[in-house]
């Protein structure tokens, strides 16, 4: 019964935006197929989001001093590392999971189970990485943009990657279901506190909200399954390397006879060259 009544709440989710898909045939982006879906749900979640979770949010930013927050981050930051190293060995980043195994070491030791991030103090960086992201460097597409109910924008890809990091995640890991969900929904709320400082700018940002989120989420999840990939050549690169540069090789062009003055014109035949008028003048 691991996490079943989320994962199952979720994969139903997932199959019945797919079982509509027929209904959504006028989508702008092809990217999203189900956009009149997506923007029912995105709406539902915004008003989720007013009525009840910002005020949360603001409540405990209120009440949890800024000390008490970060060290509340650091925990779950600490438990995220547990499946980002799962993640870097998926990929094959050994070194990179030795590291992010030690942060999991020292700050679960050291930083008193999480709460001190004592290892990026000691120069292990911290990553992000998770099961979407390495399907996405396995090759797998993205599939159609998903917006899940409370939980916000995703990808078929990022659903059943969130299915499979729920497996070594240590939150999912707790027997007592009601104190699962206590953790999960701390979680969240921690996290959308720190988001209130960013929510008036990008308010004032935006002319359509769902455009702006649907784009930018998929363009942070594509740089970051193409992070480790060497950079693309442009056309334009090319056109631009002939016109500017003659290849390394070629051998030196002489230098160009100096064009005629604009007041000389060719020498006659005593070898003179004979004095032209001015322009604009007879």
């Amino acid at each position: 019964m691991h996490c079943a009544n989320f994962l199952h709440y979720r994969t139903l989710i997932v199959l019945a935006s797919l079982a509509v898909t027929g209904c959504a045939t006028h989508a702008k982006n092809p990217s999203d197929p189900l956009e009149p879906l997506n923007r029912g749900i995105y709406k539902f979640n915004d008003v989720a989001d007013q009525a009840i979770i910002k005020p949360v949010a603001k409540g405990y930013k209120a009440v949890v001093p800024n000390a008490g927050r970060i060290m509340i981050t650091n925990f779950f930051s600490n438990l995220d590392d547990v499946v980002v190293t799962v993640n870097d060995l998926l990929q094959f980043k050994f070194r990179q999971g030795f590291s992010d195994g030690m942060r999991v070491f020292v700050n679960s030791t050291i930083g008193v189970f999480g709460l001190i991030d004592v290892a990026s103090m000691d120069g292990l960086p911290k990553h992000k990485e998770d099961f979407g992201v390495t399907l996405g460097k396995w090759g797998v597409g993205n599939g159609p943009y998903l917006v899940v109910p409370i939980l916000g924008p995703s990808t078929l890809r990022d659903s059943i990657g969130d299915y499979a990091d729920a497996f070594p995640d240590p939150i999912f890991q707790v027997q007592d279901v009601p104190t699962r969900y206590q953790v999960y929904i701390t979680k969240k709320v921690n996290r959308r506190s720190e988001l209130l400082d960013q929510e008036t700018i990008l308010n004032e940002a935006m002319v359509d909200p769902y455009e702006f989120m649907r784009d930018a989420y998929l363009l942070r999840r594509q740089s970051k399954v193409d992070e480790d990939q060497p950079p693309r050549r442009s056309r334009y690169d090319d056109d631009e390397g002939s016109d500017t540069a003659p290849p390394a090789n070629s051998p030196p062009q002489p230098a160009s006879a100096p064009a005629p003055s604009a007041t000389m014109a060719p020498p006659d035949s005593s070898g003179q060259s004979a004095p032209q008028p001015a322009a604009g003048k007879p």
